[in-house]
C-alpha cells in the first residue's frame, strides 16, 4: 500500500515550555487501521491534532496526501481538511440543530446544492442506526447516540483519513462494541483509521489493526518505527 501520512523527526512545542512530542517519526499506509494509545498525558491529542492540520508542529516534516503539510498555504488547508474527518472526544455538536442538520453540516459548508444532500444524510443515519432520531437536537441524545452522530457527520464527507481521539470514552463497552464495529465497517471501504484509544480490550477486538505507543511524547520504540500485531492474513 501507498503511504498517505509521513511524520519525520516532529516535535511539537506550546509557548516556551518543554517540548509536548519529540523526534515523532512513522508512516501510516492508506487503508489500513491503526491505534494510538499511550496514558494520560502521553500527548495522544497532541499528535492527532497534528494529524487533522489544527496544530502545526514546532519542528519536522509532515506529509499528506504526498505533499508537504506543514509549508501547506493557508489557502489550501481547507481542502486538505476535507479529506480528513475527526470525531472529538466531546462530541463537538451544534446543540441547537437536529441529528440530521448536524450530519448534514459539513456538506452545506462545502457548498453542496441542498437537493443534493438528504440522500447521504439520510443513508449516514440509517447507517449508525438513528434513522428514528434524525430530528432529535443533541441535548435529548444519549451520549452513544450522540458519539454515533459525530460519527456520521465525521465520514459524510468521505474522507479518506478519519480521526478519532478516544471515541468510546464515554460510552458504555456494549455501545463500545458497536462503534468500534461502524469504525471497522468504514475501514473496509477503504478508510485509513487512526483511532486514539487507552482501552487494550477495545484494541484486541480488531485483529489486523497495527498500532502505535506514546510515552511522555515519544513513540516507545526509540526508532519510531510501528510495532504491529500480526495481520489476518499473516497469522
Amino acid at each position: 500500500m501507498a503511504n498517505i501520512v509521513q511524520f519525520e523527526n516532529v516535535g511539537l512545542r506550546y509557548g516556551t515550555g518543554p517540548e509536548t512530542l519529540s523526534d515523532i517519526s512513522f508512516t501510516l499506509e492508506a487503508g489500513a487501521f491503526y491505534f494510538l494509545t499511550g496514558t494520560s498525558g502521553a500527548g495522544k491529542t497532541s499528535l492527532l491534532r497534528l494529524l487533522y492540520l489544527a496544530q502545526r508542529p514546532s519542528r519536522g516534516i509532515i506529509r499528506l496526501f504526498g505533499e508537504d503539510a506543514v509549508m501547506l498555504p493557508r489557502g489550501r488547508l481547507p481542502g486538505f481538511r476535507r479529506r480528513i474527518g475527526v470525531v472529538f472526544q466531546d462530541f463537538r455538536l451544534v446543540s441547537h440543530l437536529s441529528a440530521y442538520d448536524n450530519i448534514a453540516l459539513p456538506l452545506r459548508i462545502a457548498g453542496v446544492p441542498e437537493p443534493d444532500i438528504d440522500v447521504p444524510v439520510r443513508e449516514m443515519l440509517a447507517w449508525v442506526g438513528l434513522s428514528d432520531r434524525m430530528e432529535a437536537r443533541p441535548p435529548t441524545l444519549s451520549g452513544g447516540e450522540q458519539q454515533r452522530v459525530a460519527i456520521a457527520r465525521a465520514v459524510i464527507g468521505r474522507p479518506e483519513i478519519l480521526v478519532a481521539d478516544e471515541p468510546t470514552g464515554n460510552v458504555d463497552p456494549a455501545m463500545a462494541e458497536r462503534l468500534l464495529h461502524l469504525f471497522d465497517s468504514l475501514n473496509r471501504l477503504g478508510t485509513t483509521l487512526v483511532v486514539a484509544t487507552h482501552d487494550m480490550n477495545l484494541i484486541s477486538r480488531i485483529a489486523d489493526a497495527r498500532m502505535m505507543r506514546l510515552d511522555k511524547g515519544r513513540l516507545s520504540d526509540p526508532t519510531g518505527a510501528l510495532r504491529f500485531p500480526p495481520r489476518r492474513d499473516e497469522s
